[in-house]
Protein backbone atom coordinates (compact mmCIF):
# COMPACT_ATOMS: atom_id res chain seq x y z
CA UNK A 1 0.00 0.00 0.00
CA UNK A 2 1.60 2.98 -1.25
CA UNK A 3 2.09 6.40 1.57
CA UNK A 4 -1.49 7.93 -0.16
CA UNK A 5 -3.41 5.24 -0.08
CA UNK A 6 -3.09 5.53 4.18
CA UNK A 7 -5.36 7.74 6.17
CA UNK A 8 -2.37 9.57 7.28
CA UNK A 9 -1.22 12.79 6.52
CA UNK A 10 2.64 13.63 7.67
CA UNK A 11 5.25 16.10 7.10
CA UNK A 12 6.45 14.72 4.10
CA UNK A 13 3.15 15.29 2.65
CA UNK A 14 3.56 18.65 3.10
CA UNK A 15 5.18 21.49 1.32
CA UNK A 16 7.76 23.05 3.53
CA UNK A 17 9.92 24.66 0.87
CA UNK A 18 9.84 28.41 -0.51
CA UNK A 19 11.28 26.95 -3.61
CA UNK A 20 8.71 24.79 -4.64
CA UNK A 21 5.67 27.03 -3.52
CA UNK A 22 7.23 30.01 -5.40
CA UNK A 23 7.51 27.58 -8.62
CA UNK A 24 3.77 27.09 -7.70
CA UNK A 25 2.59 30.31 -7.49
CA UNK A 26 5.21 31.55 -9.94
CA UNK A 27 2.47 30.87 -12.81
CA UNK A 28 3.35 29.11 -16.28
CA UNK A 29 2.95 25.14 -15.79
CA UNK A 30 0.25 25.67 -12.41
CA UNK A 31 -3.26 25.21 -13.19
CA UNK A 32 -6.30 26.22 -10.76
CA UNK A 33 -9.91 25.05 -10.26
CA UNK A 34 -12.57 26.27 -7.90
CA UNK A 35 -15.11 24.27 -5.98
CA UNK A 36 -16.48 26.97 -3.99
CA UNK A 37 -15.66 27.87 -0.66
CA UNK A 38 -12.32 26.26 -1.42
CA UNK A 39 -9.78 26.84 -4.60
CA UNK A 40 -6.81 24.80 -5.28
CA UNK A 41 -4.14 25.84 -7.40
CA UNK A 42 -1.51 22.72 -8.75
CA UNK A 43 1.26 21.55 -10.70
CA UNK A 44 3.09 18.33 -11.48
CA UNK A 45 6.63 17.89 -10.81
CA UNK A 46 9.70 15.51 -10.90
CA UNK A 47 9.62 13.20 -7.80
CA UNK A 48 12.91 12.24 -5.52
CA UNK A 49 12.62 8.68 -4.83
CA UNK A 50 11.83 8.87 -1.20
CA UNK A 51 9.34 11.88 -1.27
CA UNK A 52 5.50 11.29 -1.56
CA UNK A 53 3.17 10.85 -4.83
CA UNK A 54 1.09 14.37 -3.67
CA UNK A 55 2.79 17.08 -1.33
CA UNK A 56 -0.34 19.92 -0.36
CA UNK A 57 -0.30 23.44 1.55
CA UNK A 58 -3.37 24.73 2.87
CA UNK A 59 -4.23 28.66 3.32
CA UNK A 60 -6.84 30.74 4.70
CA UNK A 61 -5.67 34.10 4.60
CA UNK A 62 -6.42 36.68 7.47
CA UNK A 63 -9.19 38.77 5.59
CA UNK A 64 -11.32 35.95 5.55
CA UNK A 65 -11.00 35.12 9.76
CA UNK A 66 -8.87 37.99 11.69
CA UNK A 67 -9.49 35.55 13.97
CA UNK A 68 -6.54 32.31 14.51
CA UNK A 69 -9.14 29.76 15.94
CA UNK A 70 -11.34 29.88 12.56
CA UNK A 71 -8.50 29.79 10.46
CA UNK A 72 -7.05 27.00 12.34
CA UNK A 73 -10.60 25.07 12.01
CA UNK A 74 -10.93 25.51 8.21
CA UNK A 75 -7.63 24.11 7.89
CA UNK A 76 -8.02 21.50 10.25
CA UNK A 77 -11.19 20.63 7.98
CA UNK A 78 -9.60 20.85 4.11
CA UNK A 79 -6.49 18.47 6.35
CA UNK A 80 -8.89 16.37 7.42
CA UNK A 81 -10.74 16.23 3.98
CA UNK A 82 -8.06 15.72 2.13
CA UNK A 83 -6.68 13.07 4.08
CA UNK A 84 -9.44 11.22 3.80
CA UNK A 85 -9.71 11.28 -0.15
CA UNK A 86 -6.37 11.08 -1.15
CA UNK A 87 -6.61 7.92 -2.54
CA UNK A 88 -8.36 9.18 -5.60
CA UNK A 89 -5.19 10.78 -6.47
CA UNK A 90 -2.69 8.15 -5.81
CA UNK A 91 -4.82 5.78 -8.04
CA UNK A 92 -4.11 8.36 -11.09
CA UNK A 93 -0.65 8.88 -10.12
CA UNK A 94 0.18 5.04 -9.81
CA UNK A 95 1.01 4.99 -13.65
CA UNK A 96 3.56 8.37 -13.59
CA UNK A 97 5.86 6.74 -11.05
CA UNK A 98 8.52 9.29 -11.90
CA UNK A 99 6.16 12.61 -11.15
CA UNK A 100 4.30 13.95 -8.34
CA UNK A 101 1.52 16.65 -7.18
CA UNK A 102 2.17 19.78 -5.95
CA UNK A 103 -1.62 20.94 -4.51
CA UNK A 104 -2.17 24.16 -2.49
CA UNK A 105 -5.39 24.71 -1.02
CA UNK A 106 -6.94 28.23 -0.73
CA UNK A 107 -9.91 29.43 1.37
CA UNK A 108 -12.31 31.68 -0.50
CA UNK A 109 -15.62 32.45 1.96
CA UNK A 110 -15.43 34.55 4.74
CA UNK A 111 -17.73 32.13 6.25
CA UNK A 112 -17.22 28.50 8.23
CA UNK A 113 -19.04 25.81 6.43
CA UNK A 114 -19.51 22.70 7.89
CA UNK A 115 -17.28 19.84 7.75
CA UNK A 116 -19.75 17.50 5.09
CA UNK A 117 -19.17 20.93 2.83
CA UNK A 118 -15.70 21.08 2.90
CA UNK A 119 -15.42 17.32 2.48
CA UNK A 120 -17.34 17.07 -0.53
CA UNK A 121 -15.76 20.36 -2.25
CA UNK A 122 -12.15 19.17 -1.47
CA UNK A 123 -13.55 15.49 -3.19
CA UNK A 124 -14.49 17.32 -6.43
CA UNK A 125 -11.48 19.18 -6.88
CA UNK A 126 -9.22 15.82 -6.25
CA UNK A 127 -11.62 14.29 -9.08
CA UNK A 128 -10.80 17.57 -11.35
CA UNK A 129 -7.27 17.14 -10.77
CA UNK A 130 -7.25 13.16 -11.68
CA UNK A 131 -9.43 14.28 -15.22
CA UNK A 132 -6.66 16.44 -16.10
CA UNK A 133 -3.90 14.01 -15.55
Amino acid sequence: MSALAKFTLNKGERICSKKLTDRLFGGGRSHAFTAFPVKTVFMEADRESNEPQAQILVSVPKRCFKRAVKRNRVKRQIREAYRHQKSILATAMEDYPERKMVIAFIWLDVQLHPSEVVHKRIGQLLERIKEQL
